[in-house]
Formats: C-alpha cells, sequence, structure tokens
C-alpha cells in the first residue's frame, strides 16, 4: 500500500494545483493564474473522468456547479464528496486545484465536448503527470450492460496484496454490491484505501476512486458466487502495481493496530523539540502547556489522505474536549527539506481543516526518517502514527495507521477506541 503509502469523511489535503501545461513546476509559488476574459469550458452537470496510466484506465466521476456565480467541483467517490473550489481560467486552460495537496488537474476544451489534460503533482523532484480526459454526462463510473446477472462480491474477505517485488501484506475488504453498482474498501495494517465505487459487469469487479492525492483502480474475477475465492490487481496512478487475492471470510480482521510498534527497552517518555509552522517557535512534550495533561501525538503528513481522515476526525474533537485536559501535537513530515515550505504545506492544511491544535515540521515524508527523528519508538510503521501520552508524559500505546470514514462500522470502532482511550487517560 502502504497507506502511509497510501486518509475526512471530508478530509483532503494538501494544494493540487492545475496550472497550464507550461508553468512553472514551483508549488511554493502562488503565482496562480488569474481570470481573464475567457469563459471556462466547466459547464454544470456530472462529468466523468478518467485518468490513462499503465495501460488501464482510471475512472472518477465530479460534479460542476456554481458558488456565488463561481464554479465549484465536487469529487465524488461512493458517498464521499470532496468540494473544490479554487478554480482560475487562463485563455484556454482551466486550473483546478484539490484541496490542501500539491497537485493539480490542468485541462482545456478540445472542441469535441470533452476535457483535455493532465493530473499534476508537485510534491517530488520532478512533476508527475498522468494524461486526463472528461466526458459530460455520463453517469457511471465504469458503464455496463445493466440486463445481465452479475457476480456477487458482496461481503467482507481476507485478502492479500503482493507487489511486483514479491513482498505481502494483509488486508481487509469490505464490499456492498446493489445489481452491477458497487462500494467498498480495503483495510490494511497502515489505514485503508478509502472511499472506492464501481460496478460489476459478468464476473468482473472495478473499483476505483480519485481523492487529488491518489488514483486508484481495483480490478478482480470471481468464477461464480459458490467459488468462495478472487483475485485481481491493484494500479496506483503512474507507475504502483500490485495483485492480490481474497477469500469471502464474514470474520477477517487485520493485526492489533496496538500491536504494531512501541518504545525501545527502557523507554517511557518521547523527546523532542520540533520547529513550529510559525517561524521562530518550537514544540516539544516537556513544555509547560502540556505538563499535567493527556497529550495525543498523531504523526502526519499533508499529502497523505488517511492523515487527513484523521485529522478531519481530530480537529472538531480537540475543539470539544480540549477544556478537559487534552492537548494534541501534530508532527508534520513533508515531501520537502525546505522547513518553510514544509510550514506552508502544514499551514495551509491547518487552515482548511479547521485545524486547531499544535503543528510542528518533524521531518522528510518516509518511515525511515521518521524513527530516526524519533528515536525512542521501536520504528514508524506508517502515517498516520498516532501516540498517546499519560499525564505524567509517559507513552501508554501507540496505534498505528487509521481507519476512516470510507470504512464505515471500522471507522466507527476507531472513534470509539480513541474516546476510550483519553477518557481512561483522563480518569487517572
Amino acid at each position: 500500500m502502504s497507506l502511509s503509502s497510501l486518509f475526512q469523511k471530508v478530509f483532503l489535503g494538501a494544494s493540487l494545483m492545475l496550472v497550464v501545461a507550461a508553468c512553472s513546476t514551483d508549488s511554493s509559488s502562488d503565482n496562480q493564474a488569474t481570470t481573464n476574459n475567457t469563459t471556462t469550458p466547466l459547464t454544470a452537470g456530472t462529468w466523468r473522468g478518467v485518468l490513462s496510466a499503465q495501460g488501464q484506465e482510471i475512472p472518477f466521476l465530479f460534479d460542476v456547479a456554481t458558488d456565488g456565480g463561481k464554479p465549484t467541483v465536487t469529487l465524488l467517490n461512493g458517498e464521499e464528496r470532496l468540494k473544490l473550489d479554487e478554480i482560475s481560467t487562463a485563455g484556454d486552460s482551466t486550473t483546478i486545484r484539490l484541496g490542501v495537496f500539491d497537485a493539480a488537474l490542468v485541462m482545456r476544451a478540445d472542441g469535441n465536448g470533452k476535457l483535455k489534460g493532465a493530473w499534476v503533482k508537485y510534491d517530488g523532484k520532478e512533476p508527475y503527470r498522468v494524461p486526463f480526459v472528461a466526458t459530460k454526462g455520463e453517469q457511471k463510473v465504469f458503464p455496463v450492460a445493466v440486463n445481465q446477472k452479475p457476480a456477487s462480491f458482496d461481503g467482507t474477505w481476507s485478502v492479500t496484496f503482493k507487489g511486483d517485488d514479491g513482498e505481502t501484506y494483509p488486508a481487509v475488504g469490505v464490499f456492498k454490491q446493489t445489481g452491477n453498482d458497487i462500494t467498498g474498501t480495503f483495510l490494511t495494517s497502515t489505514g485503508d484505501y478509502r472511499y472506492l465505487a464501481g460496478q460489476v459487469s459478468d464476473n468482473t469487479m472495478k473499483l476505483s476512486t480519485f481523492d487529488g492525492s491518489h488514483g486508484f483502480l481495483f480490478t478482480a474475477n470471481r468464477l461464480s458466487d459458490t467459488n468462495t475465492t478472487i483475485n485481481g490487481d491493484f494500479y496506483s496512478g503512474k507507475s504502483g502495481h500490485e495483485t492480490w487475492t481474497g477469500r469471502l471470510d464474514a470474520n477477517a480482521k487485520l493485526p492489533d493496530a496496538n500491536a504494531l510498534t512501541g518504545m525501545k527497552p527502557n523507554q517511557k517518555r518521547l523527546d523532542f523539540k520540533f520547529p513550529s509552522i510559525y517561524e521562530g517557535g518550537s514544540i516539544s512534550p516537556t513544555d509547560p502547556k502540556y505538563k499535567g495533561k493527556v497529550v495525543v501525538v498523531q504523526i502526519l503528513g499533508s499529502w497523505c489522505p488517511n492523515c487527513m481522515d484523521e485529522t478531519n476526525f481530530l480537529a472538531p474533537w480537540y475543539e470539544k474536549n480540549k477544556q478537559r485536559g487534552v492537548e494534541i501535537i501534530g508532527l508534520g513530515y513533508e515531501r520537502t527539506p525546505d522547513q518553510k515550505l514544509a510550514s506552508q504545506k502544514l499551514l495551509k492544511m491547518k487552515q482548511r481543516l479547521n485545524v486547531g491544535y499544535d503543528l510542528a515540521v518533524a521531518g522528510m515524508a518516509n518511515k525511515d526518517s521518521a524513527s530516526a527523528s524519533l528515536p525512542q519508538l521501536a520504528k514508524v510503521l506508517a502515517f498516520p502514527t498516532t501516540i498517546f501520552l499519560d499525564k505524567k508524559g509517559e507513552v501508554r500505546k501507540i496505534h498505528t495507521g487509521f481507519s476512516g470514514p470510507g470504512t464505515g462500522k471500522y471507522y466507527q470502532q476507531e472513534t470509539d477506541e480513541f474516546e476510550k482511550t483519553v477518557a481512561g487517560l483522563l480518569a487517572e
């Protein structure tokens, strides 16, 4: 996946920036194209977008509407609705900034009623571009003939993913099928693959999602309803590919997320001091602000959808509960060594998601960097990882990953467990 490699019901964060094909790739610049005396090709209605990668089509739906006389775009992933309102047009090109992610869709009308362009991500050393085309009026993610009786993929599946390098990891697939239509997701030890939606045609299932940071396509085949196994492929954006197998299992579950990592021997406390996202400040769990309080430390990145799912839970939770004697510290690991730029990315996330708790720039966005920056931990396995400190400042629990709202009952279990853990520490 990893979902670190791979997170609101709303969530979405990063600063996706749609720019004209010839624009600068400097994502730190706010030189966004301004609207000239041109008309956006984004006309009201539902559109079907298709990303072309690895010889596959990764489709998704989006709605175009107007708000205050300006166009808005809403990505549709199953039940999820991700509203995008930073849209600009210059010449014949339209730019849509995608939430908080440092990426973008670049598009222009092709003269035949379609939009063409690219999905561009700017958070790497080189721009990441995937061709994109959209057609108005198509309502299905994967158009299929509805007069057939498709195989059933409904239910809970014990899944194993296998990378092209031969490495495997466990997952739980949960799907809900009505006729040809199907929604669901995969839970893994490092997070979930968020809201997936698609269709079943004959014995083949196809599911996809596009949240601005990730474009995923899952395919699978089931020979018959009496066959309890399925196998398929997972395509992630420009180059990611894994195969997967599933076995129908109503009791499928993952390893305990609270037992995947811990503290090193003889270590009980976190000892860090990282720069705040505000210039000149710093954050440490030994600061007077946190003394005598329960503290939740969130390991995250603004590029990480699962982290945004967790943040969309934590931000309003903190506002309702901070008076109880609990604080949250967000440690941001970003895809840039530039502290100022990393601060800007985290600040944008803070503003868009109404984050009231403290955020710090902790390091680069990889698990080795995170592990090295927190040497008291045995290891960091995923973004996000959540660490619970008691009133004495001692680490009492480390939770790997986060099951977001796209997982349904598992999300409820996740948030209930969080509430129970904090309540127990506050009661001590």
